[in-house]
C-alpha cells in the first residue's frame, strides 16, 4: 500500500515537472516570436535584416504578404479609379510595408506608393450593349452604339445577317470580346465580373516546377 502511494507521488511530481518544462518552453517560443523578425525565422536581428533589405531592395519588388495597399478611390460614373485615362492606364495607391520590412522608396512611416492597373472607359455600358444586342441586334443598333456604323448598316439591311449575325454579336458582347471601337473598356462595377485577357508571346517567361 505504501509502495503504491510512493509511486503515485513520484508520478505526480514527474507530471508537475513536465508541465513546468512545457510552460517554460512555450514562454521561450513566445519570447522568440516577439523579439525576432517573423520573416526571418532564424534568429537574425531586426537591425541586420533591415541592413540586408536596404541593399538594393525596391518597394515595387516586395512580394504579396509583405505589404498592404489601400483601395483606390472609384469614380461612380466610370467605375474605375479616379485619374485613369486613355494615356494613363494606371493609378498610384498608398501602401504600407509589413513590420520589419524596409525597402527603397518608402517614407518615414513605412509607407510608399505603388501603381495598380486600371481600365479606361468612355461611357459605354456593358448592360446597355448586351440588351441592345438581344432586343435590337437584328437592326444593328448594338453596333451603332459601340461605334461600328458600317457593320450596323449591314445588319440593318440584312436583318442581322438573317439573325445569325445577331446571335454571334450577342455571344461576342456577353464574353466581352467585342468592345467599343475607341479601344475603351465597358463600364462595369469595379468589383464586378470583368474579363481579363492574358496574352502570351515570345517574350513571355513561364515558371516551371522543379
Amino acid at each position: 500500500m505504501h509502495l503504491l502511494l510512493n509511486i503515485r507521488r513520484i508520478f505526480g511530481r514527474v507530471q508537475s515537472l513536465f508541465l513546468i518544462a512545457s510552460t517554460v518552453s512555450a514562454l521561450l517560443s513566445t519570447f522568440s516570436l516577439v523579439f525576432t523578425d517573423p520573416v526571418l525565422g532564424q534568429g537574425e536581428t531586426d537591425e541586420n535584416f533591415k541592413n540586408t533589405l536596404n541593399n538594393g531592395l525596391k518597394c515595387t519588388d516586395l512580394l504579396l504578404g509583405q505589404y498592404l495597399c489601400a483601395e483606390p478611390v472609384i469614380d461612380p460614373e466610370t467605375q474605375q479609379p479616379i485619374g485613369c485615362s486613355k494615356d494613363k492606364k494606371y493609378v498610384n495607391v498608398l501602401c504600407k510595408s509589413a513590420p520589419g520590412i524596409v525597402c527603397d522608396g518608402q517614407f518615414n512611416n513605412d509607407s510608399f506608393y505603388r501603381t495598380v492597373p486600371c481600365k479606361w472607359t468612355s461611357g459605354h455600358s456593358f448592360e446597355t450593349a448586351l440588351l441592345l444586342s438581344v432586343f435590337l441586334g437584328m437592326f444593328g443598333v448594338d453596333r451603332f452604339y459601340l461605334g461600328y456604323p458600317a457593320i450596323g448598316l449591314l445588319k440593318f439591311a440584312t436583318l442581322g445577317f438573317m439573325f445569325l449575325g445577331q446571335l454571334i454579336d450577342i455571344l461576342l458582347i456577353a464574353t466581352q470580346v467585342l468592345t467599343p471601337s475607341d479601344g475603351s473598356a465597358y463600364v462595369l462595377d469595379y468589383y464586378g465580373a470583368a474579363v481579363v485577357r492574358i496574352f502570351k508571346d515570345n517574350e513571355t517567361y513561364l515558371f516551371t516546377e522543379d
